[in-house]
């Protein structure tokens, strides 16, 4: 039987974003392995993270999300997306599974896009804030 959301609630799904936001910053699987090795409360956070935004790509790939609709009132499955971009290929080949964040991916590289359209300096601008090397940082 469900119970009344607590504040303890919602600051635990807030820090789960803060993990992501602060700490996740992976260029490679060793990079991961450091970071949320497997078992770890960590490792629970970003699967977390980035399965509800593969979910969510999922529904923007299948039509049930209007994409720009989408775009314009959501930034951070880019945000994701740019934390991640480096693991896919690595994690593919791990996993055998070449589909893994397929959704992700498709919505994030359509995303980026989107940007580009808009001016030719809001997407590096944005990357360089994710990565922690522009000056918004």
């Amino acid at each position: 039987m469900p119970t009344q959301a607590t504040y303890d609630d919602a600051n635990l799904i807030l820090r789960l974003y803060e993990w992501f936001g602060a700490n996740f910053h992976a260029a490679s699987l060793e990079d991961m392995q450091r970071i949320a090795p497997p078992g770890s409360q960590e490792n629970a956070y970003f699967r977390m993270v980035v399965s509800y935004w593969e979910m969510v790509a999922a529904l923007v790939t299948a039509g049930v999300l209007n994409q720009d609709l989408f775009f314009q009132t959501n930034g951070e499955l880019l945000f994701v997306w740019e934390r991640v971009r480096d693991l896919v290929p690595a994690s593919r080949a791990m996993f055998k599974n070449p589909n893994a964040w397929r959704n992700l991916e498709t919505v994030g590289n359509a995303f980026i896009k989107h940007m580009e359209a808009n001016g030719p300096e809001a997407y590096p601008a944005f990357q360089a804030m994710v990565r922690g090397t522009g000056t918004g940082r």
